[in-house]
């Protein structure tokens, strides 16, 4: 199964120059490079957040295998939807699903379900892509859209993710896909988003969901994160960094009704 891209020309250049040229300009560049278990970056449209996602991906060896984990949007197809065998297409290439990662997730995680419908009109996944394809044009993926909120469910399926990538012959990122709060005022946006990152830097995904519950905070991702969070607490990860922060304000210079975006590196 090849997946179309969705949004290109929309989120992100179309044509194939302008995508590199793009990328170059946004990824952050040194020689120092982190060896990352995962990150979070959001998803926005390049020109307002592709800026912190090419901070932390350029600050990482981008390895040969992702797990890329996004937010449902749409609410279409299985609440946890693997998407199966197959390639994703962007401007610049078509990139395999990972076969044996994806047959390692299907038989550790109990509640993952093969879906490609979940995945067909979802950005949050695909604008993450090119990022992956640029720094590793070898790289190899599975890609998870989640769709609900039950920590029982999300601690087990991170649980999965961990026993999978123990098993799999190749060192995986997770790269967990979100934006912050949406739709406030920045001086809202930023108090919360702190509330929700002190809860990712300590590791804590119950918290998190909590939090984005009782204080309303609109983190359109916190579901991939939990998960994220979850399987690299049973892979031994200790360490989370927040590496870079901002509003869409930050670019239109309109601070009346932004959304956060944040990227960290978890190692």
């Amino acid at each position: 199964m090849l997946r179309q891209p969705v949004v290109a020309g929309q989120f992100y250049p179309g044509g194939k120059q302008a995508l590199i040229s793009e990328l170059m300009r946004l990824i952050f560049k040194t020689q120092k490079k982190k060896k990352a278990k995962g990150v979070i970056v959001p998803h926005a449209g390049y020109a307002y957040s592709g800026g912190i996602t090419g901070n932390v991906f350029g600050r990482i060896d981008v390895p040969r295998a992702a797990l890329i984990l996004g937010p449902n949007h749409h609410g279409q197809g299985s609440p946890l939807a693997l998407f199966p065998e197959g390639e994703w297409l962007t401007p610049l290439v078509a990139s395999p699903i990972d076969s044996e990662l994806n047959g390692l997730l299907i038989k550790k995680c109990r509640y993952l379900k093969e879906d490609s419908t979940a995945h067909r009109f979802e950005h949050s996944l695909e604008v993450i892509l090119p990022f992956l394809q640029i720094l590793n044009p070898e790289i190899t993926f599975s890609a998870i859209c989640l769709g609900l909120d039950d920590f029982e469910i999300l601690r087990a399926t991170g649980e999965g993710i961990a026993a999978a990538i123990r098993e799999s012959s190749m060192d995986v990122l997770i790269v967990a896909s979100s934006d912050m709060t949406h739709y406030e005022p920045d001086i809202s946006v930023r108090r919360k988003d702190d509330l929700a990152l002190s809860r990712i830097l300590a590791f804590d995904p119950e918290g998190l969901l909590q939090v984005c519950r009782s204080e309303r905070i609109s983190m359109c991702g916190a579901v991939a994160v939990a998960v994220m969070l979850a399987a690299l607490r049973e892979l031994g990860a200790t360490r989370a960094e927040l590496l870079s922060y901002g509003t869409s304000g930050d670019i239109t210079g309109d601070i009346r009704q932004v959304v956060g975006y944040a990227g960290v590196l978890i190692e």
